[in-house]
């Protein structure tokens, strides 16, 4: 049996969202539905399975790292956790980037202020893309991190492309079977 997720407003519990979070969500009031789970389950293939929820209906913000003539900038990611990112085909091509990679947890976790395993687009670092897979977009609603462990967001895929810095591309391959 699948344990219980309770959505609530988001704007109405700021103890489920990071404190970058927070003030990032407020132009959407009533689109962002939070809910408190369990930190051992924040894994997206771990919360699936506990809270009964499919992994099409998943999207995981991945930061990359990308290096260009002794430059670094940054980008958030969002594909489905059914899907792989290009990140050496086209995010490496897209950011104009020599290299691309994914970039380190410290460093992912103390540029965003966000904790491992709850990053979101909400709140990144101003000047950073948001590049939002098309199926993510194309999604009626996904869940996204909250910028903690404990806790999750739900939101419609849409409104990810109204994040400052967003681009909706065509960014992933779909996972091996």
């Amino acid at each position: 049996m699948a344990e219980r997720i309770e959505w609530v407003a988001a704007h109405d519990h700021p103890e489920l969202t990071a404190d970058p979070v927070r003030a990032a969500i407020a132009p959407f009031d009533g689109s962002v539905r939070a809910a408190a789970i369990d930190p051992e389950l924040a894994d997206t293939a771990e919360f699936c399975e506990a809270y009964g929820l499919t992994l099409e209906t998943s999207a995981n913000c991945v930061v990359l790292s990308a290096k260009r003539g002794g430059e670094v900038t940054y980008a958030a990611c969002m594909v489905l956790a059914t899907d792989r990112a290009d990140v050496n085909g086209v995010l490496r091509k897209h950011l104009g980037a020599r290299k691309t990679s994914f970039a380190p947890m410290d460093e992912a976790t103390g540029l965003t202020g966000m904790e491992y395993g709850g990053i979101t687009p909400f709140g990144v670092p101003k000047g950073w893309p948001v590049l939002v897979d098309k199926r993510v977009y194309d999604t009626p609603w996904v869940v996204v991190g909250s910028g903690l462990r404990r806790s999750k967001l739900r939101v419609p895929g849409p409104l990810l492309a109204e994040l400052p810095g967003a681009e909706v591309l065509s960014l992933t391959r779909p996972l091996a079977g």
